[in-house]
């Protein structure tokens, strides 16, 4: 049941929050999200499009994509084994729901000067 404009959050919805936040607060989540806003993608490819982010780094936040139902690993038989990660559904929901978020940002957050 949606409640009325103005009527403060119950203890659920302040804890729904913070397990979102929890998943998007990590380090590197963000821009691997954005990555694969793009369409599927193979590992190499995401390394490439997150600078500065390890193999290890990356393994472990595909992992924890994966386990936490944002990303999908899907494997190709093939000689090499080809193997890409793509969003779910569920995945490309929170990406909507961050847009007005990153468009908050542009308008009351200072650029970083590095």
């Amino acid at each position: 049941m949606k409640k009325p404009p103005g009527t403060p959050p119950d203890e659920e919805s302040c804890l729904r929050i913070l397990r979102a936040v929890d998943i998007i607060g990590v380090r590197w989540t963000g821009p691997i999200l954005l990555a694969a806003a793009r369409g599927a993608r193979r590992f190499k490819e995401y390394r490439a499009m997150v600078p500065g982010i390890s193999d290890p780094q990356l393994t472990l936040r595909l992992k924890d994509l994966q386990a936490r139902g944002l990303i999908e690993r899907t494997v190709i038989p093939s000689t090499p084994v080809h193997i890409t990660y793509a969003l779910t559904p569920g995945a490309e929901e929170l990406i909507a729901a961050l847009q007005p978020l990153s468009q908050w940002g542009e308008r009351h957050l200072p650029r970083d000067k590095t």
